[in-house]
């Protein structure tokens, strides 16, 4: 998305990718519009009509996008980091253009999965990896808004789509995160546990997750009985069962075989 909008990519060797940064008005100013994505991500449009071709009856294919939030963190630093510390800077000291960013990330994202749902995807989810950093209103204005204003416009055009939202390390704020933006589904991390959200998230309509990723690394019996535990916590509404983030490289396969035994029992 960054680059679709105007910035600069490029790979530095052992470290992963990086991008030019945008920190001012200027640069804000500078993005291109949201109609002029399109052609830079035409190969994952093209992308997803091939996999809705080669998939079987039956298994949904879902589309995704990272939320406006953590998309602008790496804009504005230019790579990831462990803080967010340069979007949060960023955001203090002009609060009013890095609220224009925000918007303008918006847009592009709601253009994005609209062209996605229109190649092929059934559900989309949208993700910010990096939610737990807002705290108070912030929380507010740049997680929860931004979100809502993207699940509106795509369900103005699609009502039936779902939609799911995944506010990582949002901890209680994961409460009432699907009547605020009108997601159809709340994805949860691991810091929650699955019987507090049962109660708390699930009263609200579907949710997704929530093993521990480190599960998958360390296996054994208690890879089985934590599987079993998510399960059996959310057996009393709708449950999409997940991760409470993605497979680390060091998982091991023959442990998702184990965790999909465990579900399937």
């Amino acid at each position: 998305m960054p680059q679709a909008l105007g910035l600069d990519l490029w790979f530095v060797t052992g470290e992963g990718p990086r991008l030019s940064t945008v920190r001012d008005a200027a640069g804000v100013a500078a993005l291109k519009p949201a109609e002029a994505i399109h052609e830079r991500l035409a190969p994952v449009y093209e992308t997803v009509r091939i996999l809705r071709r080669e998939l079987p009856a039956g298994v949904p294919l879902i589309g995704f996008a990272g939320a406006p939030w953590t998309v602008a963190t790496y804009m504005v630093a230019g790579r990831g980091t462990p803080d967010q510390g340069p979007a949060h800077g960023f955001k203090a000291a002009d609060s009013a253009t890095f609220a224009r960013l925000i918007e303008r990330v918006t847009e592009a994202t709601v253009e994005y999965l609209l062209a996605q749902v229109a190649a092929g995807a059934e559900v989309v989810k949208i993700f910010d990896s990096w939610a737990g950093s807002l705290k108070g209103a912030d929380f507010d204005d740049f997680c929860v808004a931004p979100v809502a204003r993207i699940v509106a416009a795509l369900k103005a055009r699609h009502p039936a789509l779902p939609v799911i939202a995944f506010p990582r390390e949002a901890g209680v704020r994961y409460q009432g995160f699907a009547r605020a933006t009108g997601a159809d589904c709340v994805a949860l991390d691991q810091s929650v546990t699955a019987e507090w959200a049962a109660a708390h998230v699930q009263p609200d309509g579907c949710v997704q997750g929530n093993l521990d990723p480190a599960l998958l690394v360390s296996g054994g019996q208690r890879l089985t009985d934590e599987t079993r535990r998510v399960v059996v916590a959310f057996a009393g509404g709708p449950h999409i069962f997940n991760l409470g983030h993605g497979i680390t490289p060091d998982a091991d396969p023959e442990n998702v075989h184990r965790m999909l035994e465990a579900i399937r029992g």
